[in-house]
């Protein structure tokens, strides 16, 4: 039994240090993430930004002035969302074309934190990750097991998703692997051309000199 124990209190460890991550940022640095995201895809972006402070070498809740403006671009390099948040907030978006899509975060004016660094703790959910379904369950006044049903069928439909969304690479994989041995074909076929012209051109060169010589 305690042994058990021991081993859920390892895992709630380990996925609770796996569920999200941060990094630090400079006042005028620019951080982006590729996420790739099937389409129709609801993403939840969790963010806190904290602020060092040098006197106990540590890092502190940022003040009310600081904040993160927040860019997503989807794989044709459309902006689908580019706002200024707060020091700490949530960000959510739907993906409407399948592929990478870039998130970048950056500070605001530096004048709030006079060059200081920044730690941003960021958490992103997507697809049935980013569904709050105690608030649906209290919303749409669902039972334990209709509440499950639910869950499992949005599992389904983004199980679909994700399979939709791996035809659609394999088919850009073999698009691209097809239109390569084109060019591969084409530039040994030019290639070939090349250095058949350059040879009779050279035979010709070589007879002319000969018969200038009176060599033939």
């Amino acid at each position: 039994m305690w042994r058990t124990l021991q081993y859920l209190m390892t895992f709630c460890v380990i996925f609770k240090c796996a569920s999200g991550l941060y990094f630090h940022i400079a006042e005028t640095e620019r951080k982006c993430f590729i996420e790739e995201i099937p389409d129709e895809t609801k993403v939840i972006v969790n963010y806190k930004v904290e602020l060092y402070d040098p006197r106990s070498h540590g890092y502190m809740p940022s003040g009310p002035g600081i904040g993160m403006h927040v860019e997503v671009r989807d794989p044709d390099d459309k902006v689908i969302l580019s706002r200024m948040y707060s020091a700490e907030g949530k960000v959510t978006f739907i993906s409407h074309t399948p592929g990478e899509h870039v998130i970048c975060l950056y500070s605001n004016s530096t004048a709030w934190f006079s060059g200081g660094q920044l730690r941003v703790h960021l958490d992103m959910q997507v697809g049935e990750h980013a569904i709050d379904y105690a608030n649906v369950a209290q919303k749409e006044k669902l039972s334990e097991l209709q509440l499950r049903i639910k869950q499992l069928l949005d599992q389904v439909v983004q199980i679909t998703k994700e399979q939709s969304y791996q035809r659609y690479r394999e088919e850009r994989f073999r698009q691209t692997s097809e239109s390569t041995n084109r060019r591969v074909l084409w530039w040994s076929i030019t290639q070939t051309v090349i250095l058949v012209i350059m040879g009779a051109w050279q035979m010709r060169h070589l007879k002319s000199f000969f018969e200038a010589k009176k060599l033939v």
